[in-house]
């Protein structure tokens, strides 16, 4: 086996470890690491939590016999930091513990670190070998690259339409009712599962009106997710679901700015670019991703911005006849996968911008 095949399998496992981590570690990137000693894993760990040990930390300290450790190669998905945050430098402990080879994915996208991590290992006389796997160890942090690369928040698209092509049926008077389910029990699950990896979440203002959505996990262990809703005029009745303190919101409109409770009222400008504006205030707070549950209207906002990265879309096998057409993604092919029942097609954006 080539050396460059032993990096991939090793780099694959800090890839596996990494992911554990989804949904707990934002604004911090997904890191895995591996400690490996003649052909063998010696300890391994990942960041676990924000605010937590980083990677390298758990894997170093992960190792029983410490004394192999000036022997071994530490394998990292991302370059380590640097910079001291909530936890010192990753640098530090491994020039401090003897390491003298470090095999990383890719560097770092945060100015804060973005090479110098690497410089100040090969300055402290450490072999440094980058770019092992790139496209894996980029599409696994594609949230944080994008924050960092892009200024704005990865920006996730999502709905359920109908054989026939419909998002929703016509409804009468807006009124609080349930929704009309389109998508089947098992694809729901998969939309909370995604709830729980991202930061936030985002409806319009029918939408919360009409359907009074939780926009949280029920049905899938792990964090709610920041809610966001658009209410321009500030209408929507806080009885709503939304409201309820629950987990904390972000009301944007053109009214006010003031926090109550949980609940924060952004003030925007809606006359100009408000989806751009939105992203910018979402950058501003440090938030990395935006899974959007709206209705038509919204979603096709963004598509109209070119502010999307992926397209989540469930393909039930309901037909209404008449309705609210679902949105369109022109000149994209998905990826395809069956969920029970439902067709998941897949799009991504590859004319991605910044807001």
């Amino acid at each position: 086996m080539t050396e460059e095949s032993l990096h991939e399998i090793y780099m694959n496992r800090c890839l596996e470890l990494a992911n554990l981590g989804l949904g707990h570690t934002a604004p911090n990137p997904l890191v895995g690491a591996v400690v490996v000693y003649n052909h063998h894993i010696i300890g391994e760990g990942y960041h676990q939590l924000y605010g937590g040990p980083h990677a390298e930390v758990n894997a170093i300290n992960s190792v029983k016999e410490k004394n192999l450790l000036e022997h071994a190669t530490l394998y990292v998905n991302l370059e380590p930091c640097s910079h001291s945050g909530k936890t010192p430098p990753c640098t530090d402990l491994i020039i401090n513990c003897g390491i003298r080879k470090v095999i990383a994915g890719i560097e770092d996208p945060n100015p804060l670190v973005s090479g110098k991590g690497l410089k100040k290992l090969r300055d402290a006389g450490i072999q440094v070998t980058a770019e092992v796997l790139p496209e894996a160890c980029k599409e696994l942090n594609r949230r944080f690259i994008m924050f960092h690369t892009h200024k704005r928040p990865y920006i996730i698209l999502k709905w359920a339409e109908t054989q026939d092509g419909f998002i929703d049926v016509v409804r009468g008077d807006p009124q609080i009712k349930e929704p009309t389910w389109i998508s089947n029990e098992i694809s729901r699950m998969l939309v909370h599962k995604w709830r729980s990896e991202e930061q936030s979440i985002l409806v319009g203002t029918k939408t919360a009106s009409m359907d009074n959505p939780h926009l949280n996990v029920r049905e899938w262990p792990g964090k709610s997710p920041v809610r966001l809703v658009i209410d321009r005029m500030l209408k929507l009745p806080g009885t709503l679901n939304l409201f309820d303190n629950t987990s904390p919101t972000l009301v944007f409109n053109e009214c006010k700015n003031e926090k109550v409770a949980d609940t924060r009222y952004v003030r925007i400008d809606f006359t100009d670019n408000f989806i751009g504006n939105m992203m910018c205030y979402l950058y501003d707070a440090g938030i990395q991703s935006v899974l959007v549950e709206g209705g038509r209207v919204l979603i096709e906002s963004f598509i109209q911005a070119k502010l999307w990265d992926e397209a989540r879309v469930f393909k039930g096998k309901k037909v209404f006849r008449n309705g609210i057409p679902a949105p369109e993604i022109p000149m994209c092919i998905p990826e395809k996968y069956l969920i029970r029942k439902d067709l998941l097609l897949h799009y991504r954006n590859e004319h991605t911008i910044s807001c």
